[in-house]
């Protein structure tokens, strides 16, 4: 099985919350079960009847983030770029205040550039994406103490 056939099995166990899959073919048979080791953390054991019971775990650590923390979500799929050039200074820094409606970010999504805003006023406590890399709809951005 390619690794792109087997991450859209996971994909597909993530979108529909399955707990465990089996697929049988004519030549190997393939278990993976999600296991639940700590908060935040994703595993998945893969188990194959071809070659001799071969066992992978793979586990995917999400950045931790405390509930009491506001979390900005990416509202599209694209590139997150922190400022709004290359070389310029980035619209926010961790420890920075922000308002709500102030700029934190950028997008990039099919050569558009779209402003990410915050929805709350408060203190930038983490940045949890690297500056041109790509993120995922509802993949959380930033964690911010919300001023009450």
């Amino acid at each position: 099985m390619k690794t792109k056939d087997l991450e859209k099995l996971l994909a597909f166990m993530d979108e529909h919350g399955l707990q465990e899959l089996e697929l049988s073919r004519l030549f190997y048979r393939i278990r993976i079960k999600k296991c639940s080791g700590l908060e935040n953390e994703r595993v998945y054991e893969i188990s194959s009847g071809k070659a001799g019971n071969v066992r992978v775990v793979e586990a995917e650590r999400k950045e931790e983030a405390d509930d009491r923390y506001h979390k900005i979500l990416s509202p599209m799929v694209g590139t997150f770029y922190r400022s709004p050039s290359p070389g310029a200074e980035p619209f926010v820094n961790e420890g920075d205040t922000v308002k709500k409606g102030q700029v934190l970010c950028i997008i990039e999504a099919m050569k558009v550039m779209n402003e990410i805003e915050s929805d709350v006023s408060g203190r930038v406590v983490k940045i949890l994406v690297e500056n041109g890399k790509p993120v995922e709809y509802n993949q959380p951005l930033f964690l911010i103490e919300a001023e009450i």
